[in-house]
């Protein structure tokens, strides 16, 4: 698990990834949306939901050490610029940040802002959103091929049997749990906002495999960003 916590946070010691890595982000998920929760619940005592929002935003970004915002800026600019395959990946490889992506993190921001300003907290949901993200970053590796030739992924990415059974085991407990946390926090709207998750990380998966033949680092963190915010939007509709 310190492996995973190194690498999904800016927390714990720098460590390589390994092929156990990635059983356990469904569970640093399930952590990361539990303490972001709670601090959504605790921040709507003290202010008002404009600045409550602010701060649970600012909030996961300082948990996940914008990690997986860099990876949004970065899918952006590859998959929607029109652009060769080699190209694609050239620019996403780029630490510049080109039009495409701060458009996309400028969008996503505000409709994770407007998002939380709209609904009192709901801390369960929250861990089951950021589980369920985590979760579907495991299944997109099991699923899709890897887009580059080397990179970090595949320092963790499963060669033997007994890996993959683990792996696709942690994949099965991570979304058991995630069900269970949404509808204990919303009943059968917290249900719906993780389908609407899915089904957001399920399309930027599907864009990445048609325009790369498969995922990179950079898409596995934007899909996760794009469903969280997906599942959030649904969880506040009328």
């Amino acid at each position: 698990m310190r492996r995973a916590v190194a690498f999904l946070t800016p927390f714990g010691s720098s460590v390589a990834p390994d092929e156990n890595t990635l059983a356990w982000f469904p569970l640093v998920g399930v952590l990361l949306g539990l303490l972001l929760g709670a601090l959504w619940w605790l921040a709507a005592k003290a202010w008002p939901p404009l600045p409550t929002a602010a701060v649970v935003v600012g909030g996961d970004l300082g948990l996940t050490g914008l990690l997986h915002f860099d990876g949004l800026a970065d899918t952006g600019d590859g998959l929607l610029a029109p652009m060769s395959k080699e190209r694609r990946l050239a620019v996403m490889a780029d630490p510049a940040v080109g039009a495409f992506g701060a458009i996309c993190v400028g969008a996503v921001l505000l409709l994770r802002f407007s998002a939380f300003a709209s609904a009192r907290p709901a801390p369960l949901v929250v861990a089951g959103l950021w589980c369920t993200s985590r979760s579907a970053m495991v299944a997109i590796t099991e699923v899709l091929p890897y887009a580059r030739p080397s990179g970090l992924v595949t320092s963790f990415l499963t060669s033997k049997r007994a890996h993959h059974l683990v792996t696709r085991a942690a994949l099965l407990a991570g979304l058991a749990l995630s069900v269970m946390l949404a509808l204990l926090g919303r009943g059968a709207r917290g249900l719906y906002a993780l389908g609407a998750e899915v089904l957001a990380m399920v399309a930027v998966s599907w864009l990445s495999w048609r325009r790369l033949g498969g995922y990179t680092g950079d898409v596995l963190g934007a899909a996760g960003v794009v469903g969280e915010t997906v599942g959030l939007l649904i969880l506040v509709t009328r």
